[in-house]
Order: C-alpha cells, then sequence, then structure tokens
C-alpha cells in the first residue's frame, strides 16, 4: 500500500511541475521589432520636422488589402498571422478562432471585433513625408507585412487611436508601451519619416519604460 501512495505521489509532483514548466503560447507579433537600445539608436537619427500637406490628405492614396497569395488580402493574413487557432472560409474569411489584442489586453473571437491597426497610420505618414511618395510606395507602406506595422486589435481601440501620434494617444495597456514606441520607431525609420518635437519626447519617454 505504501508503493501505491508513493507512486501516486509522485505522479501528482510530476504532473505539477509539468504544467509550472510549460510555457503558455506566445501570441503572434509582428516582425522585426527593434531591441531598445536599436531602437533608440533609431529615434535620435529621425529628422524632426512639422507636419505638413495634412489638408491633401485621402485614404485612398494608400491603396491597401491588396491580394497577398491565393484567396487572402493582407488583412485576412494578419488576422491568420496574429490570431490562435484561425480557421478560414474558401474566401480566406475567418471562421474560427480568437485574436488578442496587446494594446489594451482584451481577447476577441470575433473577427467583427477586431481592425487592423497601421501603427503609424496613414494620415499620421502623409503629413511625415508620405506626401510626396509614388502611389506604389504608398501601396506597399500600406500593405507592409515585412515589418512591425500591421496589428490586429480590437475595433474600439483602433477607433480610440484614429490616427493620433504617441504625444496624443497611447495604448491603454501600460505594459504595451515599450513595444508600441519601438514599432513605431522603426516604421518612421524604415520608411524615412520624419517626426515632430511633440512625438519624439512622447517615444522617448515610452521607451524609458523599456
Amino acid at each position: 500500500m505504501a508503493h501505491v501512495r508513493k507512486a501516486a505521489v509522485t505522479l501528482v509532483v510530476a504532473l505539477a511541475l509539468s504544467l509550472v514548466l510549460v510555457p503558455r503560447p506566445a501570441h503572434a507579433t509582428p516582425p522585426n521589432i527593434p531591441s531598445y537600445a536599436t531602437a533608440l539608436s533609431r529615434l535620435n537619427s529621425l529628422t524632426v520636422a512639422a507636419e505638413s500637406h495634412q489638408s491633401s490628405y485621402n485614404r485612398d492614396l494608400f491603396p491597401h488589402w491588396s491580394t497577398v497569395t491565393g484567396t487572402c488580402n493582407t488583412r485576412e493574413q494578419v488576422l491568420k498571422r496574429d490570431g490562435t487557432n484561425v480557421t478560414v472560409d474558401a474566401s480566406c474569411y475567418p471562421t474560427s478562432g480568437s485574436w488578442y489584442s496587446p494594446y489594451d489586453g482584451l481577447t476577441r473571437t470575433s473577427p467583427t471585433q477586431i481592425d487592423i491597426d497601421h501603427v503609424v497610420p496613414l494620415a499620421e505618414a502623409w503629413r511625415s513625408g508620405a506626401w510626396s511618395w509614388t502611389t506604389s510606395r504608398r501601396q506597399t507602406y500600406a500593405n507592409d507585412l515585412g515589418g512591425p506595422e500591421l496589428w490586429a486589435v480590437t475595433s474600439t481601440v483602433n477607433q480610440a487611436k484614429g490616427d493620433k501620434d504617441p504625444a496624443a494617444w497611447k495604448p491603454p495597456r501600460a505594459a504595451f508601451h515599450c513595444t508600441y514606441a519601438r514599432a513605431w520607431i522603426q516604421v518612421k525609420w524604415y520608411y524615412a519619416l520624419s517626426v515632430d518635437s511633440a512625438e519624439k519626447s512622447a517615444l522617448a519617454s515610452m521607451l524609458s519604460t523599456c
């Protein structure tokens, strides 16, 4: 009987250890988010300038949600990339899955409650230099899956953000400020977009939380 009890205790301990040691699945994030040191260096290399050409902005100047592969467009690719257990139909529309929104820490199970956020909004990019780009370059920017530009987030938090920069809006989840700033800086640096002085100050403050 003692042997049975000992075996049972050993099994319980082993199960407890396995529960502790097995890591929770990580949520997918966009690629190429720089380290703190790299982000700080790139922030300091950005041109500081006042925004301009705001009155001539039109979202249609940034053709977005291009077809990426098969029937999947950019939005659907991000939903598949950033979601958990995502299944799609023949047209690539998600039929099931869950999406964790790092901006506010909420999880949604309906794709209708998820927006794909351009971390540096299209209007912000326009005001920061994209007004001078070709339509082709703006299309590349609006559909960029190679950098940290596109994020699956709750529709409510995306609507609250609008086209604001970090001086006017930050993700409500403070724990994400470091990542958000690093992603924002990377996009601005990669596309040689300018920052205004208030925006640069806000980004430096967010980096200090890293």
